[in-house]
């Protein structure tokens, strides 16, 4: 017989405490209750943690597993409480048309899938991000500073996180208003969410790739931690075309992005060239993604081109580009 790992929880999706009846309860994998178990098929988040119990009990089980009940997938309305410290998520109705994304997509939605584990080793300069104490200590400076940046914009009402990643940002994103994070990689966003269970925070999380159509209501701001420097420069104006598609009049964009500097990345990455950065992860596997460091210049006269007004774009010094402006 197999054992479900969570025997008793709090289901990461209402909130609501649970108790496995049975020893193999899928329930106990998913860390989901019965009723948002059921709810599935109607939103990716569910079916992603269904897919990974499911995928955890097989490996789990010695004997020949016992029948279980197959959840019904069929759409129930959902409520959630201002309570209820989860990430929830809900969809709006898709407006605007969809801009294709770069042949590169599935290579770098492969990368983020598999780079999900040690993502946050970049931000916490951890193992091969490790760069030495004067290196190491001038990024935290900089990182630090650049959470001051975002801190400071006045940012509230609906705020949509594109490439949320593993959502670095988002708590304090969260803080300031009702946030939707979207992100193409099932697994970073998995973690994205724990992040915001551990704040005691509520976000809308939906996997879903960057050049989607914009859906719901209008964005009164929007931002895209590092997903920049994933657009190749000829895709730029209509990136920045879909952020005011995104965008109520009056609404914000603020961006945080990667400067080329040699400390920024792993001991064991080679600088990008021609816009092409080769990763490598900790256990060997290479992929090749799309990388473009855009001056302070290069991303100021993109939104002023693209219609935005009150541009302001700076940096941290070495490691980050700041921007923000406001959709005319």
């Amino acid at each position: 017989m197999t054992r479900a790992p969570h025997p008793t929880f709090a289901c990461l999706w209402c909130g609501r405490s649970w108790t496995i009846r049975t020893p193999d309860d899928l329930e106990g994998y998913a860390k989901l209750c019965p009723d948002c178990l059921g709810r599935a098929g109607e939103n990716e988040f569910l079916r992603f943690r269904l897919r990974e119990a499911l995928e955890a009990r097989a490996a789990a089980s010695t004997v020949t597993p016992t029948p279980t009940r197959t959840p019904t997938l069929t759409p129930t309305p959902t409520a959630t409480t201002d309570a209820t410290p989860i990430a929830a998520g809900m969809a709006g109705p898709a407006t605007g048309q969809a801009l294709e994304p770069p042949v590169t997509s599935d290579q770098m939605v492969a990368y983020y899938e598999a780079r999900a584990t040690e993502y946050d080793d970049w931000y916490l300069r951890r193992g091969r991000y490790e760069h030495g104490p004067i290196h190491d200590a001038a990024w935290n400076a900089e990182l630090d500073a650049a959470g001051r940046w975002l801190d400071s914009l006045p940012i509230s009402g609906r705020i949509v996180e594109l490439a949320a990643g593993t959502g670095w940002w988002s708590p304090l994103l969260a803080s300031k208003g009702e946030l939707w994070m979207y992100d193409a990689a099932q697994a970073p966003l998995a973690r994205a969410r724990e992040r915001l269970v551990a704040h005691r925070l509520r976000a809308h999380l939906h996997v879903r790739d960057a050049w989607a159509a914009p859906d719901g209501a209008p964005a009164d701001a929007l931002f895209a931690g590092f997903w920049l420097s994933h657009i190749e420069r000829d895709r730029t104006a209509a990136f920045l075309d879909l952020v005011g598609r995104w965008l109520a009049p009056g609404g914000r964009i603020a961006i945080i992005d990667s400067l080329p500097d040699p400390r920024s990345g792993a001991i064991d990455h080679e600088p990008a060239a021609d816009d092409r950065s080769v990763r490598r992860l900790s256990d060997g596997r290479e992929f090749t993604i799309v990388k473009v460091h855009r001056t302070v210049e290069e991303v100021a006269a993109a939104l002023t081109a693209a219609g935005f007004r009150g541009v302001e774009v700076t940096t941290t010094g070495r490691f980050f580009v700041l921007a923000t402006a406001i959709r005319g």
